[in-house]
């Protein structure tokens, strides 16, 4: 091996970015994974927009003083959508108005560097485990406007068959619940995720959540009502993920993770009470594996740029 290749190789920095509907988190890593460089901005809207605004995002982080004198090895890329096998195209991205997109052939032709695309919360979940310590097996459980999980055994994103594992939201854990978008009742993200939530309230806020928890701990009886089923389906959630993966740790991200213990002591809470009649579930060990990311945890970006890592390697193979 040449005498120069360690310090080529520290050279080499790999950048992630978790483009949401309004914002866009993005991340230079080190050869060691570490944060060398952080920026966040607006997104774009819409195909030709959302291009625009990752090229324009990796512009700003590239010209970071810290940046001087390294290589961009490869970009990877979280989305609120579906994305192929292949890691390559975007569809149905409806929180950023795409239908269709080669999103790896766009930003991948512009900047010359291996691009690979994941879906946003698959992205955080791998972020999740490398920030966890990296090691074991992690469930990562994203609540927001909905409700879902992504897995990672042996370092990787399980991502099943179909591409459908960690889809818990779409669970149904009571049949006489609230209809569901997925065509059933008492699934867990119409009992918790945002947006039932939202519509449920009926109420106009800028964080309906948050304004159903502030009226429940006014007393009013509706929202405390709401309230019991954000956290019962919460609780039900990580229920499932350790008892049908028995992963090592359950990480709770997420937009609603923002109500901070509001929210997490109750669900933690709910583990608790729900083993207090169960031996079993008492040896598994539930409450004991939910760890939640703390605010502004650039999970989801420093995912992307590990999972960018891939299509490097590909590349050079």
């Amino acid at each position: 091996m040449p005498a120069h290749a360690p310090a080529e190789a520290a050279s080499r920095i790999r950048i992630g970015l978790d483009v949401g509907g309004t914002k866009t988190d993005a991340v230079a890593l080190a050869a060691d994974d570490s944060v060398l460089a952080r920026v966040r901005r607006a997104s774009g809207w819409g195909a030709e927009g959302t291009v625009r605004g990752i090229l324009a995002t990796v512009a700003e982080l590239t010209a970071d003083p810290r940046m001087a004198g390294r290589t961009v090895a490869s970009i990877g890329i979280g989305v609120p959508g579906q994305v192929d096998a292949d890691g390559a195209r975007v569809v149905h991205a409806v929180n950023l108005g795409i239908d269709r997109l080669d999103l790896a052939a766009h930003v991948g032709g512009s900047l010359g560097v291996p691009v690979r695309v994941e879906n946003d919360v698959k992205a955080a979940a791998a972020g999740a485990w490398r920030l966890h310590g990296g090691r074991g097996t992690l469930a990562y459980l994203n609540v927001g406007t909905g409700i879902a999980a992504a897995l990672i055994v042996d370092g990787a994103v399980w991502r099943g068959s179909r591409g459908a594992a960690g889809e818990v939201g779409h669970v149904s854990v009571d049949p006489a619940g609230p209809p569901c978008a997925c065509g059933q009742r008492g699934c867990i993200e119409a009992l918790a995720g945002g947006a039932s939530v939202a519509a449920r309230w009926g109420t106009a806020a800028a964080h309906p959540v948050r304004a159903v928890f502030d009226a429940a701990e006014a007393g009013d009886e509706r929202a405390r009502a709401l309230r019991r089923d954000v956290v019962a389906g919460i609780a039900a959630a990580v229920r499932i993920l350790v008892l049908t993966t028995d992963a090592d740790t359950v990480v709770l991200g997420g937009g609603l993770t923002a109500l901070g213990p509001r929210l997490t002591d109750d669900v933690a809470a709910a583990l608790h009470d729900s083993a207090a009649g169960s031996e079993f579930l008492r040896s598994v060990g539930v409450a004991e594996r939910l760890r939640v990311l703390p605010a502004g945890s650039p999970a989801a970006a420093v995912g992307a740029a590990l999972v960018g890592t891939e299509v490097e390697v590909l590349s050079r193979g």
